[in-house]
């Protein structure tokens, strides 16, 4: 049995998951010589990403005789050498005394609570993204990147469609490595990501020649805004450096989040800030397991919960590891040992449960793949199907899950499960996608808005719906709002979705005058950027009210 050692602490095993909500950021005005400076500071969104009101937090501490101490906040055994103090001698960035650093750091030492909550939660990964650091020649402060973009969250899941620890988007994932699929999603991977996030920022360093602010700020809000920027301040013969760029105001806030949580890292003891410690050793092995593995059965070789080897093994969205690989999991040093007997003691059917099902009429692959909650592909390739069609009467081997499936608490469909079942204020509905909806219809059908559509069904607003699909809306109980399902016909039709060609002379604005819409939900339908000039020609997707003229 092959494993490869990992450097990750202490073993935090959480009963909870979270998407990040959309982080606005407030303002607040300054005094600086005499001028009023507009200064970025944190917001009430940056530390909801952590302090979950059902979050239980258990730290497993390794002990001489391998057995496992549970340890609580009041009863803490704080460690002389650990991540902290390392992380702290290797400090290299400079920290300006700035009003937007200072902002930023008078926030965070003003919410210890929120600094102890996410070093617990980063706890199992800090060491190992430290070693990784240092062997790639990174920064040490790039370790403290995790709690910017998602509090050490590796189920974040963001409105701009970037998921995992270090906030990736799909398309950005997969250019760093990180598969993604029904199975597996790498983005959460903490090892699939921590590598895919060094790659990434190696080579926006070397893009922005080495300068490791502008590469920072690129890792935000993208290598191309951020040259834009540098670009435009090169023609006004202005200075190129972060702190002189017109950037998002997202961005402009990112960077000086980083360097005070250095700082604070840094002066700790003199800002009288507390760090929940963590041991600076290796507790962790990455363990090849050679094919599929339904989880809980790895769980009970492991002797860990279902929910504590999930917590380890975020990549994984269903009841299985992937069948195509990754074939690792991520398991507690003094586990091993016994796992790896047990698991050498099953036969290549017993790593997965079996149903023998007859096929009935009407029958097809997709539906028997949703029935139990699996994919064709893989029932296919248990059974030799060639392509997809099937008998009735005939039987079919179908790999099951070993427990019920409201058991994998922290599996994809639980996870929606638990964000769709919270109780809000006003009244639910459930509304069945149909073809052809959109969440901007469905938005205007219930008179909410995309993002709260989104933000109830943990999705993005830019994710794709399909038919079928079941999404939880909120409606207030005093509006007696539209729904889709009791539109008629000629209500339905007041708008339309058109595809509208650009003519010479067009611009944003004189299409959004034209059709009583947006520039920002031209940019939206159709995934433009206003910076960018429109052709002649070009086709762009509209969604217009028609209302006057039926």
């Amino acid at each position: 049995m092959k494993y490869k050692t990992l450097s990750i602490a202490t073993v935090l095993l959480l009963s909870g998951c979270q998407s990040i909500s959309n982080q606005n950021e407030s303002n607040q005005l300054e005094a600086n010589s005499g001028n009023q400076v507009l200064i970025d500071v944190a917001s009430a969104g940056d530390i909801n990403q952590a302090l979950l009101v059902d979050e239980a937090i258990d730290v497993i501490h390794p002990v001489a005789d391998g057995n496992v101490d549970l340890g609580n906040d009041d009863q803490e055994s704080y460690l002389t050498d650990d991540v902290w103090q390392r992380i702290r001698s290797k400090l290299q960035f400079t920290i300006p005394e700035n009003p937007r650093v200072a902002s930023q750091r008078a926030w965070f030492v003003k919410h210890p609570t929120y600094l102890n909550r996410v070093a617990k939660r980063a706890e199992p990964f800090l060491y190992y993204i430290v070693e990784a650091l240092e062997a790639n020649d990174i920064p040490i402060e790039i370790a403290l990147l995790p709690i910017v973009e998602s509090a050490f969250d590796p189920f974040a899941y963001s409105h701009g469609r970037a998921s995992g620890m270090w906030q990736f988007v799909p398309g950005t994932g997969k250019r760093f490595g990180m598969k993604q699929n029904w199975w597996y999603d790498g983005r959460r991977d903490v090892v699939a990501s921590t590598q895919g996030a060094i790659q990434y920022l190696k080579y926006l360093n070397k893009f922005f020649d080495g300068d490791w602010m502008l590469a920072l700020a690129a890792y935000n809000s993208g290598e191309g805004r951020v040259r834009r920027a540098v670009r435009k301040n090169q023609k006004k013969n202005l200075p190129t450096d972060f702190w002189s760029l017109d950037l998002p105001k997202e961005t402009r806030a990112y960077v000086p989040k980083l360097l005070a949580l250095a700082d604070i890292v840094k002066r700790s003891d003199e800002l009288k800030i507390k760090l929940h410690e963590i041991d600076n050793s290796s507790v962790i092995t990455q363990v090849d397991i050679g094919s599929q593995l339904d989880l809980a059965k790895a769980a009970q070789l492991a002797d860990l919960t279902l929910t504590e080897l999930q917590r380890l093994n975020p990549g994984f969205n269903r009841w299985a590891t992937d069948p195509d690989g990754p074939h690792h999991l991520l398991l507690p040093n003094h586990k091993i040992a016994a796992f790896e007997q047990g698991l050498a003691k099953l036969s290549k059917k017993e790593r997965l449960a079996w149903q023998r099902y007859k096929i009935k009429s009407g029958d097809s692959l997709g539906k028997i793949a949703q029935k139990f909650n699996t994919e064709i592909d893989l029932i296919k390739q248990v059974n030799n199907v060639k392509g997809n069609q099937i008998r009735a009467g005939k039987f079919l081997l179908i790999p099951v899950a070993t427990a019920s499936l409201d058991s994998y608490l922290l599996s994809q469909n639980q996870r929606l499960a638990k964000t769709q079942n919270k109780v809000l204020a006003g009244e639910k509905r459930i509304h069945i996608v149909k073809s052809g909806d959109t969440l901007w219809d469905i938005g205007r059908a219930y008179k909410v808005s995309t993002r709260s559509i989104a933000k109830w069904n943990a999705m993005a607003p830019r994710d794709t719906i399909k038919p079928g699909q079941k999404l939880v809306i909120w409606q207030k109980t005093d509006v007696k709002a539209l729904t889709a399902n009791t539109l008629t016909p000629s209500e339905q039709a007041i708008m339309r979705n058109i595809n509208y060609r650009v003519r010479k002379g067009d611009s944003f604005a004189r299409i959004a005058d034209k059709f009583n819409v947006t520039i920002k939900d031209i940019e939206r339908w159709n995934s433009l950027n206003r910076e960018k000039y429109l052709q002649p020609g070009q086709m762009l997707k509209l969604s217009v009210d028609v209302t006057n003229n039926i």
